[in-house]
């Protein structure tokens, strides 16, 4: 088997399906590249098990057909290094040793049985499918990530819940503190479902779906799912279980409202909140007509801070404590330079809303309020 490919294509879809490959695996084959040469194709894959990321190429030339593995580590670090150039691959088909010729040189390792190498998962006959433009899901999982928890007793919790209606899509997440709703009725899949991405595959999405265009074909059943972009397709098992009822911790919209620009008050929290307790990063905001006062103390080191911010607010005084680092969190991942914070009282959660949403979204971030035991 032999073919010759460019050593710039190679390395870019390379690296880009890496990220599916975990630091330690429970099988060997698992730290391969799967290759599989068909024709003028040149077919690609990673895999955790879990998750598995297939992309190809077209090859310059090639003899024969064959699958065989490579040692991920052995083929992305020289080639990180060689300038762009034709590179041609010589496969033993009998014994899978690999000679790569570039330029100035070659390298020679031995390849692994490609058969080996674990398959994914089918989906069933009764999976869904819908499309949806690639910049409409990477809003959805761009504005909800970050929230994902990190719980090994909720698993249900470690991913980005789509609910799935037939005009719109609804993507949630929450770590028990905050939760985040985007309601993107961009996506009109026409079905009704649900089902919950987890936090790896979603990460992988966030990171390709900058560079591809058009529409992401996605298909799932109960246990899978599968994004066929147009470089690149992704399978996962998805998390099971029952995902909370969302819109029942939402509270109303809260008589108290303070509108204020989103930067002036995320540099404002990140100023005080070095005063604060690093442990808790407790932060308290007093609130009354059109100015609000943001303090933090740490009594061990009898350190503290204030600072009076000239805002537009409407409502009862009220004092309310927050963590300045999950606030200075929603704050970053809000797409708008003016935010609306709705309140109800000291202990209820705060709603925060962009002051104008984007065309066809619906963005809604909630923070659970903190104990002022401090103060």
């Amino acid at each position: 088997m032999k073919f010759i490919v460019s050593s710039t294509a190679l390395l870019s879809h390379l690296q880009t399906i890496s990220r599916v490959i975990n630091s330690k695996n429970s099988m060997a084959i698992l730290d391969n590249f799967l290759f599989r040469l068909e024709r003028n194709k040149l077919t690609m894959t990673a895999s955790d098990q879990e998750t598995t990321m297939t992309t190809s190429v077209e090859v310059i030339e090639a003899e024969g057909e064959g699958l065989f593995a490579v040692n991920a580590k052995i083929l992305l670090d020289p080639l990180k290094e060689l300038p762009d150039q034709p590179l041609t691959f010589e496969i033993d088909d009998n014994n899978l040793e690999i000679f790569l010729y570039f330029q100035n040189g070659k390298y020679n390792f031995i390849g692994v049985n490609g058969d080996e190498y674990p398959q994914k998962m089918p989906l069933s006959d009764s999976a869904i499918t819908f499309k949806v433009e690639a910049q409409q899901l990477l809003n959805g999982i761009g504005c909800t990530l970050f929230a994902t928890a990190d719980d090994e007793l909720r698993p249900i919790m470690n991913g980005i819940y789509m609910d799935i209606f037939p005009e719109n899509v609804t993507f949630v997440s929450s770590d028990t503190h905050k939760l985040v709703r985007f309601k993107n009725a961009a996506i009109q899949p026409g079905v009704k479902a649900s089902f919950i991405l987890p936090k790896k595959p979603a990460n992988l999405l966030k990171n390709i779906l900058p560079k591809e265009p058009g529409e992401v074909l996605v298909t799932f059943d109960d246990k899978n799912a599968c994004f066929t972009l147009t470089n690149f397709v992704l399978n996962c098992r998805l998390i099971e279980g029952n995902y909370p009822n969302y819109n029942s911790v939402i509270p109303q919209s809260g008589p108290n409202r303070l509108i204020i620009d989103r930067s002036m008050f995320t540099n404002v929290l990140r100023r005080v909140s070095v005063f604060s307790n690093q442990a808790s990063s407790l932060v308290k905001l007093q609130l009354q007509e059109n100015q609000m006062v943001v303090s933090a103390q740490n009594i061990d080191f009898s350190t503290s801070a204030e600072e009076t911010i000239e805002c537009n607010y409407s409502g009862d005084n009220l004092v309310i404590g927050f963590s300045a680092n999950y606030l200075i969190e929603i704050l970053n991942n809000i797409p708008s330079q003016q935010i609306v914070l709705e309140l109800s009282d000291a202990t209820r959660a705060g709603i925060i809303l962009p002051l104008e949403n984007k065309e066809n979204g619906e963005l809604l971030m909630l923070l659970m309020p903190m104990m002022l035991t401090d103060f």
